[in-house]
């Protein structure tokens, strides 16, 4: 079934959220047969490069039920729709400036019944709403997407982290995390297919921003 190797690494998934990643198949390849959203060579190891990678913030902190998250650049959905699978009690907003991608999102949601998702078109400096964290998958170079941030947090606190950013990226990060008080997560620790060998997650607390 498509969805083994999200079984592999996340057992305890009941069977609705077992056939709603099963569905996602489907779902984005006839979306992405209208509206291209991931490279066709992608679309073959879906599970792996951008559900199970989605996932990986998952490997960091477990969202209690309630907090409001927020996907800054979501593209067709990722990381939002695999986390909002996994976390059914959290409230996901996917937000993205381009209007066809955030059509890809409202249709897949729709189409595995996700009833925790919100779909934005909108750039995510002009969002007045405020969240508990901000996810993204290496939209573009951290120091421009921590401007993006101010005003972005609530100040209630109630998970295991402090309420943040919760960021994928790969690659020597040095230079760019230079000066910021985060914490790398590597996710070969937690997947061993090789695609994760220079995955990461970075972690910032919503102390690193102007909340």
């Amino acid at each position: 079934m498509p969805a083994d190797l999200i079984l592999k690494y996340f057992p305890e998934i009941t069977e609705t959220q077992k056939n709603q990643f099963d569905a996602l198949q489907n779902l984005y390849t006839e979306w992405n047969e209208k509206i291209n959203v991931i490279s066709r060579k992608d679309l073959d190891s879906l599970y792996e490069k951008h559900i199970l990678h989605s996932l990986g913030i998952a490997k960091v902190l477990r969202f209690s039920p309630g907090t409001k998250v927020l996907d800054i650049g979501t593209g067709g959905g990722f990381p939002g729709i695999p986390l909002a699978i996994l976390f059914p009690e959290a409230q996901f907003t996917l937000i993205d400036s381009i209007g066809k991608k955030i059509t890809v999102v409202r249709a897949v949601a729709e189409g595995i019944d996700l009833q925790n998702v919100t779909a934005v078109h909108e750039r995510a400096e002009k969002l007045k709403e405020k969240f508990h964290f901000v996810v993204s998958r290496a939209v573009t170079q951290m120091p421009e997407f921590l401007r993006w941030l101010h005003g972005k947090f609530e100040k209630e606190q109630f998970n295991e982290k402090h309420n943040g950013l919760l960021y994928l990226k790969g690659g020597d990060l040095g230079e760019e995390l230079a000066g910021l008080r985060c914490e790398i997560y590597e996710l070969k620790n937690h997947f061993t297919e090789e695609f994760f060998d220079t995955k990461k997650v970075v972690y910032l607390s919503k102390g690193n921003f102007k909340s």
